[in-house]
């Protein structure tokens, strides 16, 4: 039985949970399956990595406030738990400063190298 506080999604594969360029609400963790890390560029997927068991995803969009820089497919049946932004922000805004400033000089550091990827493959 699901946890009327943690909200869970189920999705088979090929199932896209969010898309490049979405405003970013949630972020997740994988609770089973497997889910694939993608960028469309000219219009061919390259896939940036897989997230299994465990694994959290989509928390760059939280911590940065950026839309999605990459899209999220499941590629086994998959169920994910929902991280809020209320619920990121609380754990966040508990935690020490130096740790909320990591926090985002990371998300910068993984946009800015994830775009020079890209641009590397041009």
């Amino acid at each position: 039985m699901d946890s009327p506080i943690l909200q869970r999604q189920r999705h088979g594969p090929g199932d896209q949970i969010f898309k490049e360029g979405d405003e970013g609400r949630l972020a997740y963790v994988v609770e089973e399956g497997e889910v694939e890390i993608f960028m469309t560029k000219d219009g061919h997927e390259q896939v940036l990595g897989t997230v299994g068991k465990d694994g959290i995803f989509g928390e760059m969009a939280l911590i940065d406030n950026q839309p999605r820089m990459a899209a999220a497919r499941a590629l086994t049946s998959t169920t994910i738990i929902c991280v809020t932004r209320q619920m990121f922000d609380e754990k966040v805004n508990h935690a020490d400063p130096f740790i909320r400033g990591l926090l985002k000089i990371l998300a910068d550091n993984n946009r800015d190298m994830t775009s020079k990827w890209l641009s590397a493959l041009e």
